[in-house]
């Protein structure tokens, strides 16, 4: 039997400490990381992704991080091909390939090989335009009470700001009369190519929340609305893919005089909660998933000897 190539996913709610244990992880076992963040892809977007800085990658090479401008292409198919080339590179170095992020479709498109529809390119530019100006003209709430009713489970796990997918999944059942997330759990039972391990970080949902907040008030002081004013300044427009993310979005509400300071603020914090919220209901219909519930362990060490041992139990390592 032909062995499956190693691959480790450290994965979890935003602000759960997934960046920087990856890190330890990966200097402890050879490992180069992979990140599955659909926003860290951007150049000029930092403060407001929590975008890893030089120092803290600690020498450990990392992928996909500032590889297109604000006003590039980006969805799940080119991450699919993206990671796994990235992956196919770093086994061939003799090193391990570890996908660190919370952008579940991302990991499982990867993990999974997942097959995605070809749609007749014709009628997907019709249903597209004709989403898009209801979008226009009724606005998001209306989308994506719309996609409530017609895929409430795909609905759950999405925040209602991202408007790129409550339109596919919209779009989706259009073309196919079927539910995106009925599709989704069919992808989810295909066997992996890869001998894995799945690693789900969690914490007591208070602290998760705090230190939300407390990311928000570091993020604002460190220059937040400095950086997105220098976004719209170089012409990026608010409608982007990239300026729908959490934090620029409301900013850029702000700036533009569609809300006070304080009211994007607040706003930033409710949908970041709400985000992590839906990562975790994600992560929880994932199969072959392993938990580790920081409440469970002293510190950080104890944590990695658990992943580690893991790791050597599946023959990930040695």
């Amino acid at each position: 039997m032909v062995q499956k190539p190693p691959l480790i996913i450290i994965t979890g709610p935003t602000a759960v400490g997934k960046t920087a244990l990856s890190v330890e992880l990966a200097l402890r076992i050879g490992g180069e990381i992979i990140s599955a963040d659909s926003m860290q892809v951007y150049r000029g977007m930092d403060i407001g992704t929590a975008k890893i800085r030089e120092d803290e990658k600690k020498g450990v090479p990392h992928y996909l991080i500032d590889i297109l401008d604000p006003d590039g292409e980006f969805d799940v198919t080119v991450f699919k091909q993206m990671a796994t080339d990235c992956i196919n590179d770093i086994l061939s170095r003799g090193k391990l390939p570890i996908i660190a992020g919370g952008t579940g479709f991302y990991i499982q498109s990867v993990l999974y090989d997942v097959e995605f529809t070809d749609y007749d390119e014709e009628r997907r530019a019709e249903i597209k335009t004709m989403l898009e100006d209801t979008l226009e003209q009724k606005g998001i709430d209306f989308m994506y009470d719309r996609l409530c009713e017609v895929d409430p489970a795909y609905a759950e796990v999405i925040h209602k700001n991202n408007i790129r997918r409550v339109l596919h999944g919209l779009e989706y059942n259009i073309m196919t009369g079927n539910r995106l997330s009925e599709h989704n759990e069919e992808q989810r039972e295909r066997t992996s190519p890869y001998n894995f391990m799945y690693y789900v970080l969690n914490d007591e949902r208070a602290k998760v929340y705090g230190r939300i907040n407390n990311r928000v008030d570091d993020m604002l002081r460190e220059g937040l609305a400095d950086e997105v004013r220098g976004l719209l300044a170089a012409g990026y427009s608010r409608d982007l893919k990239s300026m729908q993310g959490l934090g620029y979005k409301e900013m850029a509400d702000y700036l533009c005089g569609d809300c006070t300071c304080e009211e994007a603020i607040a706003l930033i914090k409710r949908d970041t909660r709400h985000f992590a919220k839906k990562q975790l209901t994600w992560f929880k219909r994932e199969k072959d998933v392993c938990e580790v519930n920081r409440m469970s362990y002293a510190d950080n060490e104890e944590m990695l000897r658990f992943i580690i041992s893991g790791l050597k139990l599946k023959g990930i390592i040695s």
